[in-house]
């Protein structure tokens, strides 16, 4: 246990160089089918790697300015660079959100942390609103001895005017889920200009987190890279 804690709290250093920041990790039961390690083996514990606002922003500025210009998925590419290189120090395996077959990082997440989603289908965090993501995992062939975490507050529960489901011009969200086509439409379409040049009109609306917004520039990154413009 000891061991674990200190690794632990060398792999927080090496993301931190990097802004990144780890998000609580579980350990995967026997019965479990859990996704393999770095030798193949089934993995027993996995780490997750995030966001919280936007502090990897820089670190990722500086190293895109030495990549070339039409580098597919820019931030994905970063992303696996850094915590694969910290994988590698550490004996794991890393995975990403995109890579395929697609690994439950959402289940994952409501695991390690205690989340819960948000009508807008993101974890909301109990200090980080909607504005956090996770960047990656760290999979490990050894039991971390990982301490079971308590359900977070859940802010929506508390939420009763619910504007993140009213500010969206063509009702992106609502209970039947999020209506993807209609809000790529009008993103890349003559009034999508707002979404364009300052985010998803409906995860602003959040009053959570707003400590942790993501900056103007971030959001236009975000929408162009959903919308492929």
């Amino acid at each position: 246990m000891i061991a674990a804690r200190g690794m632990i709290e060398e792999i927080t250093a090496a993301l931190g160089a990097n802004g990144l920041i780890l998000r609580g990790g579980i350990a995967f039961a026997a019965s479990e089918e859990a996704p393999h390690g770095p030798s193949g083996a089934p993995a027993r514990s996995v780490l997750l790697v995030g966001q919280a606002g936007a502090a990897p922003w820089p670190y990722f500025q500086r190293w895109r300015e030495q990549q070339p210009q039409t580098i597919a998925n820019p931030l994905d590419s970063w992303s696996r660079q850094v915590i694969g290189a910290v994988a590698q120090t550490f004996g794991a395996r890393a995975v990403s959100p995109s890579d395929k077959p697609y690994q439950p990082f959402q289940q994952w997440g409501m695991q390690a942390e205690g989340l819960k989603p948000s009508p807008l289908g993101i974890l909301m965090h109990p200090q980080y609103g909607l504005w956090h993501a996770y960047r990656g995992a760290l999979l490990f062939e050894d039991d971390l001895s990982l301490e079971a975490v308590e359900p977070a507050i859940h802010l929506c529960d508390s939420c009763v005017d619910k504007p993140c489901l009213k500010a969206c011009p063509v009702d992106a969200y609502s209970a039947q889920g999020f209506a993807y086509r209609s809000c790529l439409a009008h993103v890349r379409g003559a009034g999508g200009e707002p979404c364009r040049s300052g985010g998803c009109l409906d995860r602003n609306a959040c009053p959570y987190g707003a400590d942790f917004r993501y900056p103007p520039e971030v959001q236009v990154f975000h929408m162009a890279a959903f919308a492929g413009l």
